[in-house]
């Protein structure tokens, strides 16, 4: 049964909840969003292989598709895509829980990192974009009129994509983004739905410390009996160095990409901390001034540091 429907619209060149208007539920369907770069991927692989119980590296965007997203296709095919999955579904969305509709049949996982973090894995695959991936963004603005604009330059210097990141906006009444949504307003909006019982907050950093964990929980969550015999194989499949070897099959659509001459792997690094001595020492004390103004102080630790306790 329907909620509530989305409470409001975001259009950016990679991203369109309007794209959601045609979904229609099933009793067990799983909703996967995040901000960009905070671990969603990782965690779509992760709920893969639990509805799977094996270690098969399937194309994710396949097996997972991404509905509000703009590049990867007509939005007729990706239905007809979903309609015939015969397996539990489980769906991507780059969206703030007021962009999407909420049911209560529906399981809804919420993955979230450290933001200086995001930024980092953010300006690694923007350094990796092709020509052509640049051009069809930039024809998605300019066919959109809330749009109306390329798609925007991004800076080679981590740090200077972090100052444009924290100051300038992309959506109408944000702040910050660009060339997104804001990640502070994104998790603002998920912590006030975090008593709801069918949505789960997973954190980045709770993955890397103890995936199997992590994993045993949204297991849990998703009412998945897990086969122990096939277990500790689902776990190691689910390692950050298993899945790097496995990219080209499990993400595809980045096959073969190069920056500056060099192979770019959509799984980079699986780390933290990156952020430290790249950012200006302004640029953090306004991060950390959009903390105070944007989070509770319970969301702002759980987003620094993860634990499982929190939520």
């Amino acid at each position: 049964m329907l909620i509530r429907p989305p409470l409001r619209e975001y259009r950016i060149w990679t991203t369109d909840s309007r794209r959601w208007g045609p979904y229609r539920p099933r009793a067990d369907d799983i909703i996967i969003s995040a901000f960009p770069k905070s671990g969603q991927t990782w965690t779509q692989q992760i709920v893969g292989s639990l509805i799977f119980q094996d270690t098969a590296a399937r194309p994710i965007l396949q097996v997972s598709p991404w509905i509000d997203g703009r590049p990867f296709g007509p939005l007729e095919r990706i239905y007809e895509q979903l309609e015939a999955q015969t397996h539990r579904r489980f769906l991507k969305a780059h969206l703030p829980i007021d962009g999407l509709p909420l049911y209560d049949e529906v399981k809804y996982i919420h993955v979230a990192r450290d933001g200086r973090d995001v930024v980092m894995s953010m300006h690694n695959q923007y350094m990796s974009f092709t020509d052509d991936h640049r051009e069809t963004l930039t024809k998605i603005g300019a066919e959109d009129p809330l749009i109306g604009r390329p798609f925007p330059f991004i800076p080679q210097r981590p740090a200077e994509f972090f100052r444009l990141w924290l100051t300038t906006p992309v959506v109408a009444g944000q702040a910050d983004g660009l060339p997104g949504l804001s990640y502070f307003d994104f998790e603002a909006s998920f912590w006030a739905e975090r008593h709801r019982p069918n949505i789960l907050f997973v954190h980045y950093q709770d993955l890397l410390d103890d995936r199997a964990a992590e994993m045993r929980r949204i297991a849990h969550f998703l009412d998945i009996e897990l086969d122990e015999r096939v277990w500790p194989s689902l776990v190691e499949a689910a390692g950050f160095s298993a899945m790097r070897a496995a990219g080209d099959q499990l993400m595809p659509e980045f096959k073969n990409r190069t920056i500056n001459g060099e192979r770019h792997f959509f799984f980079h690094q699986g780390t933290n901390g990156r952020w430290r001595g790249v950012f200006a020492p302004e640029d953090l004390a306004l991060y950390e001034a959009k903390v105070r103004e944007k989070f509770p102080p319970d969301l702002a630790a759980w987003l620094s540091t993860g634990s499982r306790r929190l939520c």
